[in-house]
């Protein structure tokens, strides 16, 4: 699934933050802990540079729990961050953040001064909720859909740190296919971006070779059938998602998976894992050299016409 963004208020945020990053001293990205690639922003790294940064796990009470702790590792190790999983549930976790951020920059309270943070993250990671809980008031709007945080805003919480909040902001394009499906199957991307069906079949798929027993319990399944299409059928049957003539809507079988994923009705549910995405990376990189090698053979048998014709 290919998904191309980046409207013109997300173009006006990058702008912004690469203004503003050289006075913060610790970066805060919040992560959906179901995706943690996925909801993963390349341009973060890229704007950040060397700068501290604390990876945060939200969303942790709808995620598998055994596969947080492997993402966690993972960012730890591989990309030498502090990472923590949380729900903003449970705001003792969240009050977690200021604790590692006080870790990353002692020197601003050793001279007395604020530490500046960021928080950064795509719409609709919680970002907004985890802000209110850390201010202990409500400063930013909050909200189920994507892209609700518009503008920049500085917040002093009164505990020696200073947050910036930015915009939900997105990168030009999702290269991995995988991905598209992921952050449309968990709400990153706005419904009216996404076909449903197409989505919910992939996630069916998924969630059938991974969690079947989920699967099984949820929608009172005797026997997983071997196939997408008549697993979906199975599900709406189950849950009265029927035509006239008994047929099942599978629009509405798919908005029925789908919401209830997204609620944690199914379970924790964690859709990539570390290994997964090392392996659909490589299929990114030799799908990308193909389609360069593609061009330049179609580049050169253009320049060839171009000469014989021009004899």
């Amino acid at each position: 699934m290919s998904i191309q963004w980046f409207p013109g208020h997300m173009h006006k945020a990058r702008k912004e933050i690469e203004e503003v990053i050289p006075q913060v001293d610790v970066i805060i990205e919040v992560l959906d802990a179901r995706i943690p690639f996925s909801s993963e922003n390349p341009l973060i790294s890229q704007l950040r540079g060397n700068k501290p940064c604390v990876k945060v796990l939200n969303k942790r009470d709808l995620a598998d729990p055994e596969a947080t702790e492997l993402w966690i590792e993972h960012f730890e190790k591989e990309q030498g961050v502090k990472a923590i999983a949380i729900t903003t549930n449970t705001p003792a976790e969240v009050q977690k953040i200021t604790e590692l951020c006080r870790k990353l920059a002692p020197h601003r309270e050793e001279i007395g001064k604020n530490i500046r943070t960021m928080i950064m993250g795509i719409p609709n990671v919680g970002k907004s909720t985890i802000i209110n809980v850390l201010a202990g008031r409500t400063i930013a709007v909050t909200g189920n859909q994507p892209a609700v945080t518009r503008r920049q805003q500085r917040i002093n919480l009164q505990n020696g740190i200073v947050l910036s909040d930015t915009p939900g902001i997105l990168w030009p394009k999702v290269e991995n296919p995988h991905s598209g499906f992921r952050l449309a199957a968990t709400g990153a991307v706005k419904d009216t971006a996404m076909e449903y069906d197409e989505v919910a079949f992939y996630t069916v798929e998924y969630l059938a070779s991974h969690y079947p027993d989920k699967l099984i319990q949820r929608y009172q399944i005797d026997e997983l059938p071997d196939n997408d299409v008549e697993l979906m059928e199975a599900i709406g049957r189950k849950r009265g998602a029927l035509r006239s003539g008994g047929h099942v809507d599978l629009h509405k079988a798919s908005e029925i998976l789908l919401h209830e994923l997204r609620a944690g009705t199914i379970g924790q549910l964690t859709l990539e894992l570390p290994d997964m995405i090392t392996q659909e990376l490589i299929e990114v990189e030799l799908a990308a050299a193909k389609k360069a090698e593609e061009q330049a053979k179609k580049k050169e048998e253009r320049r060839k016409r171009y000469l014989k014709n021009k004899r």
